[in-house]
């Protein structure tokens, strides 16, 4: 039997899956991710999911070409500037709470795209697709000050078991350094219902399984970083002056637009992937 997600999560009582709970930060130190079930409201999930499908038909194969493309995979990115209900996902109290239980309280948004895995070619389709290689996201590894990569994965369909799920190895965010294999004997596939999201350090050894349904799977992915670290997307140069103008003073600064040190670490950085080049 294939495996299921930590089981840590049982713990976890559901009637406080919508509040940063002691056994969240927990299951973040220990596990290095932790599960927010029913977190988006159904207005907010079907909002999402109607701008991703408008998206893709807009911007064809083009789409995804602000970051980088994968094979096996869709995505769309700079997402902050193509529409309202992306900027009301980063902004979300109790997801801000539990990044900065990894960062602490100095973040910033580093990206934020989507990613639809595709179906495996076994299925019968004819894009393929055969997961992620284990990763940490941008390449980092923890400083001298500690983690300063975090990310949240909202799940807009399910997360089955065969669908493409996200797969991590538990605790691997403690070892301080990169993968050195493709897969692991005690990774875990983390799986949930459309709605939860899933907050993980991002120094944990992750990657995307692959999808081997006829269905795609898509999922939301707002990454964080520590302050004083360049963005993996450059906000400031990326979003249309019209949409900088109307944005909140929050939401300008967890966009990091009026930070002359971001300018400085951000601007000339190439885009970055944990693994793809």
């Amino acid at each position: 039997m294939r495996p299921s997600t930590n089981l840590l999560i049982n713990l976890i009582p559901i009637a406080a899956m919508n509040q940063f709970t002691p056994d969240h930060r927990v299951m973040l130190d220990q596990s290095g991710y932790c599960l927010f079930e029913n977190f988006m409201p159904s207005p907010l999930l079907n909002d999402l999911r109607s701008r991703v499908a408008e998206l893709y038909d807009l911007e064809g194969d083009a789409a995804g070409s602000e970051f980088k493309t994968e094979p096996g995979a869709k995505r769309l990115a700079n997402c902050v500037d193509k529409g309202e209900v992306f900027q009301r996902c980063i902004q979300m109290p109790v997801m801000l709470d539990a990044v900065a239980a990894v960062l602490g309280a100095e973040f910033k948004l580093s990206s934020l795209n989507v990613r639809t895995a595709l179906p495996f070619p076994e299925s019968g389709t004819e894009s393929g697709n055969e997961g992620q290689p284990l990763h940490c996201d941008m390449g980092a590894t923890p400083d001298q000050r500690g983690y300063w990569v975090c990310n949240v994965v909202w799940m807009m369909d399910d997360f089955t078991i065969d669908n493409g799920p996200t797969r991590a190895v538990p605790g691997t965010h403690k070892l301080g350094r990169l993968p050195d294999t493709r897969k692991h004997a005690d990774e875990v596939l983390i799986t949930g219902k459309a709605g939860t999201i899933c907050v993980m350090n991002a120094h944990l050894w992750h990657g995307g399984a692959a999808n081997l349904t006829l269905k795609s799977r898509t999922a939301l992915h707002s990454f964080f970083c520590r302050r004083d670290k360049p963005q993996q997307q450059y906000q400031k140069q990326l979003l249309r002056p019209a949409t900088q103008a109307a944005l909140s003073p929050a939401l300008r600064h967890l966009l990091a637009l009026d930070d002359a040190h971001n300018d400085a670490v951000s601007a000339n950085v190439a885009v970055r992937s944990g693994f793809m080049k």
